[in-house]
């Protein structure tokens, strides 16, 4: 398995072109129903053979950006975002620069988060202490 920093998503090597929702839901983890979910979405755009979907290898490397989005907490809507930044002819550069500064702003606001959560630790600590002293008196 290999480390594609373009997707940030592991992906395995593959020199295949196309896959199948089959293909796709096993490589990735996830249901059929959430790859349709996504094109309804706007997020894929598998080609049609009838009613069978046949994913390019742009679908693919899209659903890792999803996935990857999605565990990091990002919206759908603010993935659709960054996987629309990938085609304005800069070799992704935008892509890379908007997506790391929505990283760095997702951290601080955990970080943020981490502190209250923290802070409330402490109270409750310090107030469990409290009514147990206050019991044993």
């Amino acid at each position: 398995m290999t480390v594609d920093c373009v997707t940030a998503y592991p992906l395995v090597s593959t020199q295949a072109e196309s896959f199948g929702i089959t293909d796709l839901s096993r490589e990735f983890g996830i249901t059929p129903r959430a790859l349709r979910f996504y094109e309804e979405e706007g997020l894929i755009a598998p080609r049609r053979d009838g009613a069978t979907r046949i994913y390019s290898r742009r679908d693919r490397a899209r659903i890792a950006w999803i996935l990857r989005g999605k565990s990091l907490g990002f919206s759908l809507d603010e993935i659709g975002e960054l996987l629309d930044l990938y085609d304005l002819g800069d070799n992704r550069a935008t892509q890379r620069a908007v997506t790391a500064e929505r990283c760095r702003l997702r951290v601080e606001g955990l970080r943020h988060q981490l502190s209250e959560v923290q802070a409330m630790i402490d109270q409750l600590s310090r107030f469990a202490t409290a009514l147990e002293q206050h019991a044993a008196a």
